[in-house]
């Protein structure tokens, strides 16, 4: 029998595809898991949101519902608000899955083990995948899906026993290694392993099953093992003759006399890097085999290059065919293994002479006849050799075998450019899902799905570095009574983050210093310079100093050129923690590293500020670079979009810079560096970017003791407030700066109030006067000080507040006049919108062009994506709805591209209001699912912000009636 529904694995449901939006998915698995039994709406609601449903989730709740209907039948209301999904409970498979398991311990009770197992083979046959797996809700995961992992788990360990007692050993032997690897703790998984491997006559490697749990155990638990599986060992002990099997099999594999091995064991919890391995495994099979194949696999410390090499080299020394050792070995040579470090070629190449076969006394006291001999020895014979930890080419050189086919995995914190005929592979960190599964091997599996969050936490904060993971899992492995919580909390504090990567001999300090101390002077001088900023990239700029020369050593990692043409580095979270340690332990401190680079810093970024504002704040005056060519003006062509690239490019570098200022005590640096920033954050809507630099800046004003500071920082706060639609935040902030502001600074602080108060006269009437009142106050105070820009902001407000043309007509005269293209083009929108309302489509046409024109060769996506919204409107009042809805999806592409969910959401409900008009041929069910969507974007913004919540009643009313449209 074939269940209808799934959730053993992706979501399945009759003939079609599963729902498409998250929460459509998880309302439905919440009914599958429970069917056919009703579920109150309250549990409905706290799995889809994950017990934070928003104010809205009651109605969201049904339009899911409702949408649900169309994909699945039987969905049916019950009194007392809730929903259940009438299905018999054999038509899904996890109800289907605990009743076959419930009937085959049934069977077995009776002494019927051939009918239990089949009947747990025919369960366990209903899986797909993890439980739930695509389904995004923890609560469903936690009530149900960890439940079933397990309950999965206990019926495979009991149809295997049961198997085995019916003496199908050699049947299940490679489903147990599959299941030990997986869950490498479970001591009654080993036992059952080697159980299976001495039934089917291969003691020895029942015993080294053996062995390995044990070191399992040993080391990642500090446990020795149970009960249970010392007997099991007891028992392969005892049993001097073969064990039962069938005849053929087992037997163990001896390399051939003579054939060397001096490989390190390999991880036995080795995970991941399926591209680095795919990589090597790739070249040498395409090698040609008359030449040796030479690998270098470089990055940062403790990536685990070394395991990785390992790891690799035992895979590359299998054979294509038979067993080991046989003679159609891929590398009947042997495999040399060598720890270079800070070793000399001679000093090496002594030992893989002897190991090589050549007596003490033979072995060359000078280098170049140890590297001829080398040379000789290896000519003839197919080697693999890992060289491990090299510093450098010339290190390497004389190492490397000569014979046809051999292979020569490096491992290096450099790529190794200048070594001839080699192929190098830069290994980065590990993916999340590799890294968890990494903690998971080391500190128990069990325990990483009990805390995933946490597991999660721990990956963030190792900064998926393999070395720390596993520095971290040890830890855990070692400390069965500490939470994954408990350790991501220690690892939070950075003061302490390396002490705590501390196990054994491993380290991650040890790992950092062994590059540092490898390192030239200058170069040392350089890292602990770097150690005094936070950011997690840098361009030469900052320190005025080149910065290859810890690429080359592994301490930094080219990231390319960035958008600005400038080369990039960056380096690991755990490097910079170091060298900011060894600022601190060697130079003092950071303080004298910043405040000798602040100046440089600052003027940078002013010069990019003044080039993204036409006018320094308070002159009124516009700077205008001519072009060259005699054609528009540099401002708004080539320089600006190249300081806006620069400003881009560097963002995160002096995001982080302000914070580093402030913290080292340069106060007034952190705050003017917060106020520069400003027009980048609002031309790309790095919205959170600029909420933490302005809380960060106004500290450092208010320590600093600068009132006008304060004032500039508040009053860009209040334009951040009123771009995402706080406008009581933003009112707030603007009644703070005015006592802080004189002069033209409080003229501008009265113009964004009256802006303010103009917008929030739509729900308080009572504000239109004030805020007419503010915006006449700014314009006169510009005119008296001949500030022409303060005017055109003050006539373009007073045109939108009274939604007159005139003064608006006279802002857009001002701008054209001060060659501010871009002013001129904001003005041209408010006119569009102007004419729009009034029903004069061709002049709101004619308008809203003529700004997409600036804004497109501006290169000004967002202001570009805004007009669009503008031009959706005027589509549907022209009865263009398919131009409407393009224009719609274009600029929420846009907006989800740079972040803004604010205007995303806006043009969620454009595009649904084009649907629900007849724009697309999917008429009002795809309405339906764009409103919904809506109104999810809508509720995410938060309570505080006034629009949204607006947005959202109107996206829910809308949807409601496109349901009722059906």
């Amino acid at each position: 029998m074939v269940t209808r529904f799934g959730v053993l694995g992706p979501l399945r449901v009759p003939d079609g595809p599963a729902p498409g939006p998250a929460k459509h998915r998880t309302l439905l698995a919440a009914l599958l898991l429970a069917a056919p039994e009703p579920v109150p709406a309250g549990r409905l609601m706290a799995a889809v949101w994950d017990d934070r449903p928003p104010a809205s989730a009651e109605s969201v709740l049904r339009v899911y519902v409702s949408a649900l209907r169309k994909l699945v039948a039987g969905i049916r209301t019950v009194p007392g608000g809730g929903y259940l999904l009438d299905v018999a409970p054999d038509d899904v498979d996890c109800h289907r899955f605990e009743r076959l398991v419930a009937e085959a311990r049934r069977e077995r009770a009776a002494g019927r083990a051939g009918a239990a197992a089949d009947g747990l083979r025919a369960a366990l046959g209903l899986w797909r995948g993890p439980a739930l797996d695509g389904v995004e809700s923890s609560a469903l995961r936690r009530a149900y899906g960890v439940p079933l992992e397990e309950l999965r788990l206990t019926a495979l360990e009991e149809r295997v026993e049961l198997d085995l007692g019916l003496g199908r050993a050699a049947e299940v032997i490679g489903e147990l290694r599959a299941l030990v690897g997986a869950h490498p703790l479970r001591e009654r998984a080993w036992v059952h392993l080697m159980d299976a491997l001495h039934q089917a006559g291969r003691r020895s490697e029942a015993l080294a099953a053996y062995q390995e749990a044990r070191r399992t155990l040993v080391e990642e638990l500090g446990l020795e093992p149970g009960a249970e599986l010392t007997e099991a060992h007891r028992r392969v002990l005892l049993d001097a003759g073969p064990p039962r099997g069938r005849p053929g099999e087992g037997g163990t594999w001896a390399r051939r006399p003579g054939v060397v091995d001096e490989l390190p064991p390999d991880i036995s919890d080795f995970c991941g890097r399926r591209d680095a391995l795919a990589w090597i495994a790739g070249t040498v099979a395409d090698a040609a085999s008359t030449a040796p194949v030479h690998l270098v696999l470089y990055g940062p410390p403790g990536a685990g290059k070394s395991a990785l090499a390992v790891h690799a080299a035992a895979a590359l020394d299998l054979p294509s065919g038979g067993h080991r050792g046989a003679a159609g070995d891929d590398l009947p040579g042997g495999r040399l293994y060598a720890s270079l470090g800070s070793r000399g070629p001679g000093a090496v190449l002594e030992d893989l002479l002897r190991s090589l076969g050549c007596p003490d006394g033979a072995v060359p006291p000078a280098l170049d006849e140890r590297v001829r001999l080398y040379r000789s020895l290896t000519a003839r014979r197919r080697l693999l050799v890992v060289l491990d930890d090299a510093a450098d080419e010339a290190q390497v050189r004389p190492l490397l075998p000569t014979g046809p086919g051999s292979v020569t995995l490096v491992t290096s914190r450099s790529s190794l450019p200048g070594l001839e005929a080699a192929r190098a592979y830069e290994l980065g960190l590990l993916a999340e899902d590799e890294a968890v599964a990494l903690l998971a091997g080391v500190a128990g599996a069990d325990r990483v799905r009990a805390e995933p969050e946490a597991a999660r936490r721990i990956v963030r904060l190792c900064g998926r570095l393999p070395l720390a993971l596993r520095i971290a899992g040890s830890r855990l492995a070692r400390k069965p009574g500490w939470t994954l919580d408990h350790l991501a909390g220690r690892l939070g504090d950075e003061r302490r983050r390396l002490d705590e990567l501390s196990a054994g001999d491993l380290a991650v300090r040890g790992s950092l210093a062994l590059g540092y101390r490898g390192l030239p002077d200058p170069e040392r001088r350089l890292l602990r310079e770097l150690g005094a900023f936070s950011a997690p990239d840098f361009a030469p700029w900052a320190l005025d100093a080149d910065l290859e020369p810890l690429a080359e050593a592994g301490l930094l990692r080219s990231r390319g050129l960035d958008e600005a043409g400038q080369e990039r580095y960056g380096w690991h979270d755990l490097t910079r923690l170091y060298a900011a340690e060894r600022l601190a332990e060697e130079d003092g401190g950071p303080g004298g590293v910043l405040a000798y680079r602040a100046e440089a810093i600052l003027e940078r970024v002013r010069r990019a500020h003044a080039a993204l504002l036409p006018a320094e704040p308070g002159t009124g005056r516009t700077r205008i670079h001519p072009d060259q060519g005699g054609g528009e003006p540099a401002l708004e062509t080539g320089l600006l979009r190249g300081e806006a690239r620069w400003l881009s490019a560097e963002r995160r570098f002096l995001v982080a810079a302000v914070g580093d200022f402030h913290r080292a005590g340069l106060h007034e640096a952190a705050w003017r560096l917060a106020f520069y920033l400003t027009p980048l954050f609002e031309l790309n809507a790095h919205h959170d970017d600029w909420h933490a630099t302005t809380a960060t800046g106004l500290e450092a004003a208010r320590a600093a003791r600068h009132r006008a500071g304060e004032a500039l920082l508040l009053r860009g706060l209040a334009d951040l407030h009123r771009i995402e639609g706080r406008l009581e935040a933003a009112e707030a902030a603007l009644r703070a700066a005015l006592p802080l502001a004189e002069g033209l600074e409080l003229a501008r602080v009265t113009l964004r109030l009256g802006l303010v108060q103009g917008r929030r006269a739509g729900t308080r009437p009572a504000l239109g006067p004030q805020a007419e009142q503010a915006l006449g106050r700014a314009l006169r105070a510009f005119e008296e000080a001949g500030d022409r820009r303060g005017r055109a902001e003050a006539l373009r407000g007073l045109g939108a507040l009274r939604r007159e043309a005139g003064p608006l007509e006279a802002s857009l005269a001002a701008y054209l006049e001060l060659g501010d293209r871009r002013g001129a083009a904001e003005v041209s929108l408010d006119l569009a919108r102007l004419h729009l309302a009034a029903g004069r489509h061709a002049e709101a046409r004619r308008c809203l062009e003529r700004r997409l024109e600036v804004n497109r060769r501006l290169g000004d996506r967002l202001r570009e994506a805004v007009a669009l919204l503008v031009q959706a409107e005027l589509d549907s009042a022209e009865g263009r709805h398919g131009a409407a809805a393009a224009a719609a999806r274009a600029a929420r592409e846009t907006f989800v591209h740079h972040g803004d969910r604010g205007n995303a959401a806006r043009a969620l409900l454009a595009l649904g209001r084009a649907v629900l008009a007849g724009g697309d041929t999917t008429g009002t069910d795809d309405a339906v699912g764009v409103f919904v969507r809506a109104m999810e974007e809508f509720d995410g913004l938060g309570e505080s912000d006034q629009e949204a919540r607006t947005g959202a009643a109107e996206a829910a009313r809308l949807a409601e009636e496109a349901r009722r449209r059906r």
